[in-house]
C-alpha cells in the first residue's frame, strides 16, 4: 500500500468481524504492514515478499523524488522573491527539514507550522513529509540533502538508532507543537548569515576649530582640525566618521587624526576633547556633529509571546 508492504495477517469488516476476501467498494481494516500508508495510497497484492519490499522501496524513492523537486521548485521561487524584494544582492541560506509524525494530517500541519518561520535570511525547505517512525531511509534523505528531522509524536525506529547516520543528521523529538517551534526558531537564528550594517559607536560635538599650514604654508595647503567633546559612546581612530550639520550628513570619510593632548590616540571615550581630522574634509563649523560609524551584523531574534505566537523578527 503506497511505498508501505508487509504479509497480510488480518482482514476486517466494518463491524471488526474477520474475513477472508474484500469485495469492490467494501470498507475494511487490514494488519500486517510495516508502516503507516498515507490517505488515498492503492492496495497491490503481489506473490512474494521480495516482490512487495522491492515495489515498496521503488516507490519511496519516487516519492521522495517527487517531494524533493517539489521543494526545490518552491526554494527557488522564494529565493527569487526575496531577492526582487530586496533589491540587492541578498544573502539568504537554506534549512531542509524532513518531517514524520503520527498522521498525516499533523505530518502536514506541522509542516505548515515551520513555513512560518520563513526569514528574509533562512528559508525553511520541507523537503519530505511522512507517517510513521524515524526510519534508515529517512536518515539517509537527510544527510544526502544536509537536513535535519522533525519526528511529532513519533520515535526514532530500531534500524535508525543503529544507523551511522544518525550520529551526522540532527533529529528533534516533540510532542508539543510550541516547543518544537522554539526549537527550530532557536535553530533559524543560529543559522542565519546576518545582516551588516553600520552603527553608531560614538558621537562628538565640534566646539572650536584650529588649521595647520602645510609645507607650502599657504592657505590652500592648510589642514582644518575639529576640536571636539565626545558626548556619546566613543570615537575610533579606525572608524568611519559621518559629519552632520543641522541633522543632515554633509561629509563621511575616514579619520586621517585623532589626538588627545596633542598624542596620537586609538579611540576617545565619551566626556573626553580631542582633535579630528576627516579625509580631505576642512569646513568644519562649531556646532557640527561628528558620528563614529562601526559595521555590526544583524542577526535575526526568535521572538514568543504570551498567547504561544512565534515568529522570527528581523
Amino acid at each position: 500500500i503506497g511505498f508501505q508492504w508487509g504479509r497480510l495477517r488480518a482482514v476486517r469488516d466494518m463491524t471488526g468481524k474477520l474475513t477472508d476476501r474484500a469485495t469492490p467498494a467494501m470498507p475494511v481494516e487490514i494488519e500486517g504492514l510495516k508502516g503507516l500508508p498515507m490517505a488515498g495510497d492503492d492496495v497491490i497484492v503481489v506473490e512474494s515478499e521480495e516482490r512487495a519490499k522491492m515495489l515498496s522501496e521503488g516507490r519511496q524513492r519516487k516519492y521522495q523524488k517527487d517531494q524533493w523537486l517539489k521543494a526545490e521548485k518552491a526554494r527557488t521561487l522564494e529565493a527569487e522573491r526575496a531577492e526582487e524584494e530586496s533589491g540587492e544582492g541578498f544573502v539568504r541560506v537554506e534549512l531542509p527539514i524532513v518531517v514524520k509524525s503520527d498522521v498525516q494530517g499533523t505530518a502536514q500541519a506541522v509542516a505548515d507550522a515551520l513555513r512560518t518561520l520563513n526569514s528574509p535570511q533562512v528559508f525553511v525547505n520541507i523537503v519530505y513529509t511522512g507517517v510513521g517512525a524515524i526510519s534508515h531511509s529517512d536518515l539517509n534523505l537527510a544527510q544526502s540533502c544536509g537536513a535535519c528531522i522533525v519526528g511529532f509524536n513519533v520515535k526514532s525506529g530500531s534500524s535508525a538508532n543503529h544507523s551511522g547516520a544518525h550520529a551526522k543528521v540532527q533529529v528533534f523529538h516533540h510532542r508539543v507543537i510550541y516547543h518544537l517551534l522554539e526549537d527550530i526558531g532557536n535553530l533559524i537564528v543560529e543559522k542565519a548569515p546576518g545582516v551588516s550594517e553600520m552603527e553608531v559607536a560614538g558621537e562628538a560635538e565640534v566646539l572650536s576649530i584650529f588649521k595647520i599650514l602645510g609645507k607650502r604654508r599657504t592657505e590652500e595647503d592648510a589642514v582644518s582640525i575639529a576640536g571636539c567633546r565626545v558626548v556619546d559612546g566613543k570615537v575610533c581612530r579606525s572608524g568611519v566618521l559621518r559629519l552632520l550639520r543641522s541633522g543632515e550628513v554633509v561629509f563621511e570619510g575616514s579619520c586621517a587624526s585623532l589626538k588627545r593632548e596633542k598624542q596620537d590616540v586609538e579611540q576617545v571615550g565619551k566626556g573626553n576633547e580631542c582633535g579630528v581630522v576627516m579625509g580631505d574634509w576642512n569646513d568644519f563649523r562649531v556646532g557640527d556633529v561628528i558620528q563614529c560609524m562601526k559595521p555590526v551584523t544583524r542577526k535575526p531574534k526568535f521572538v514568543s509571546s504570551e498567547s504561544g505566537a512565534v515568529r522570527i523578527e528581523c
